[in-house]
């Protein structure tokens, strides 16, 4: 069965979606990216949180972008893993254990174009912030 593209999905009816139809519906998403379901620990509240995330992949490793839209603070799920890098990633119908790490300095510029080769609107992000916008490793454990 062919996937559909969900360009009008957001949020929690994203995550929904995409869970209910092992991402058939949710996979494909605006300007031909593809995004996968992050959930991390809330650090205050200790409960799961999921967040629709485009990515890219280096070698094995899943990558996405704690962009924010650019803004000066980044976002929820990125502060989550800080706290707790053991996270759960679905990608279609694979759902696994992973271990979320920020790119080495050395590692970054490559992945960077990879992640803006998916959303190039990374790099307009990047220069509405004087934060360092992070692309962070999926592992899987």
């Amino acid at each position: 069965m062919a996937r559909r593209d969900a360009s009008d999905l957001y949020g929690d009816e994203h995550v929904r979606k995409y869970r209910e139809t092992g991402g058939e519906y949710g996979h494909d998403w605006r300007r031909g990216s593809s995004t996968l379901l992050l959930t991390t620990t809330g650090r205050g509240s200790g409960e799961p949180r999921t967040t629709p995330l485009i990515y890219g992949r280096s070698g094995d490793a899943y990558l996405v972008v704690a962009s924010n839209g650019g803004s000066a603070r980044p976002p929820g799920w990125f502060v989550n893993l800080r706290a707790n890098p053991e996270v759960e990633v679905q990608v279609l119908d694979d759902t696994f254990r992973a271990r979320a790490r920020v790119a080495t300095p050395e590692e970054k510029p490559a992945m960077w174009r990879e992640m803006t080769s998916h959303w190039p609107a990374y790099d307009s992000y990047q220069k509405r912030t004087d934060r360092e916008i992070p692309v962070v490793v999926l592992e899987r454990t």
